[in-house]
């Protein structure tokens, strides 16, 4: 499990709907099931991995649900005051202050605020050493949509180019440092074998790389489909429309997957093929089978 999975931090990101949620629960088994304490983050999410891992859903606190594997929800709220309880560690200033209609009020207002204390949550783990209270070999970040999560990666960079020297700044600094050591820290890009995903791949893999420096470890194409059914395969439904519409539509699917390979090579990066899956539901057997997929593949 070399590569990739040797880096602390793992960004899984995508287009909505290309199962990047799923990518970062198979990785996030397979490091625990490797012996490394892991921990699986979603963002402020309907706290699905949970159930899809076979655990109840889990809130905003960080929570063993199995060995070597812990997971939490980031939520704003509840990472603002995880923060500022770092910080100012008394319960009563916490609640006058932040539970404050006004100021909350206020507060929503501040740029990119929510997306600071979620991200420097996951950087304060990053930041423990292993062997430490709350430390983790591994984390599994499950960002939001490209958008949003452009968004996020970005607020470190924002605040350093636009704060002045100080506590914020300060803050900013380390959690670029830790997003941007290729040592540390690596992106998942998750794509569809159709255009749309597979545009947005690309351009996502040029902001990260030109705008953020942020280092992309793998793409994974999901569900993709290889070929199988030859000419003489389709020769001999001849008779049969029904299974030849059925070959031929699998067949196209293929060469939708071939192409797709081609264009996300551009990326240059390992480029791991996930088999679409033909199962009534996504449980955790068809998890621990994709991680399996994703550790040969980036080794």
């Amino acid at each position: 499990m070399s590569g990739l999975l040797d880096r602390r931090l793992l960004l899984v990101t995508g287009k909505g709907g290309v199962g990047k949620s799923t990518v970062a629960a198979a990785l996030a088994l397979r490091l625990a099931s490797a012996g490394l304490r892991t921990l699986l983050c979603e963002v402020n999410a309907d706290r699905r991995l949970g159930r899809m891992l076979g655990h109840p859903e889990v809130g905003s606190e960080v929570t063993p649900v199995e060995a070597n594997l812990a997971m939490v929800d980031l939520e704003p709220d509840a990472s603002m005051r995880e923060y500022v309880l770092s910080k100012i560690p008394s319960q009563r200033v916490y609640r006058a202050v932040f539970e404050n209609r006004l100021v909350r009020y206020f507060l929503r207002f501040i740029p990119a605020l929510a997306e600071t204390v979620m991200l420097g949550k996951v950087m304060w783990h990053l930041r423990q050493w292993p062997d430490a209270p709350g430390g983790f070999d591994r984390i599994v970040l499950d960002l939001p949509a490209t958008g949003h999560a452009l968004t996020l990666l970005g607020v470190p960079h924002s605040l350093v180019s636009a704060l002045p020297s100080g506590p914020m700044s300060t803050e900013a600094d380390w959690m670029l440092e830790l997003l941007t050591d290729p040592v540390i820290t690596s992106t998942v890009l998750v794509s569809l074998p159709e255009e749309l995903p597979v545009n947005e791949t690309l351009e996502l893999a040029q902001a990260l790389r030109s705008r953020l420096k942020v280092r992309i470890g793998a793409v994974v194409l999901n569900q993709s489909v290889q070929s199988r059914f030859g000419p003489g395969n389709l020769a001999a439904l001849s008779g049969r429309p029904g299974l030849t519409a059925l070959a031929q539509a699998y067949e196209e699917d293929a060469r939708r997957t071939e192409g797709s390979v081609e264009r996300l090579r551009a990326i240059d990066a390992p480029l791991v093929q996930l088999p679409r899956l033909v199962s009534p539901a996504l449980g955790r057997a068809e998890l621990e089978a994709l991680g399996d997929v994703l550790a040969e593949g980036l080794r």
